[in-house]
């Protein structure tokens, strides 16, 4: 019971960190004048960054970006 417990704790936690991730990557973008949706699909450009989906790299001028998984 305490392992289970333990365990759902650091699920959350994992995935608190990563909507406060994206949520940055997000208003990085908009203070550059994007307006992109908050929908991941992640995607890796050329220059080995990985954004969040293809608008927000597009708002950071990211080239030869492609779905993560998929190089």
């Amino acid at each position: 019971m305490k392992r289970s417990l333990i365990r759902g704790l650091v699920v959350a936690l994992a995935f608190a960190a990563f909507l406060i991730g994206s949520f940055a990557i997000f208003t990085e973008a908009q203070a550059a004048s994007c307006r992109c949706p908050l929908i991941y699909a992640p995607v890796i450009c050329d220059h080995g960054r990985t954004y969040p989906n293809l608008c927000v790299a597009n708002c950071h001028n990211a080239r030869n970006c492609v779905p993560t998984g998929q190089l």
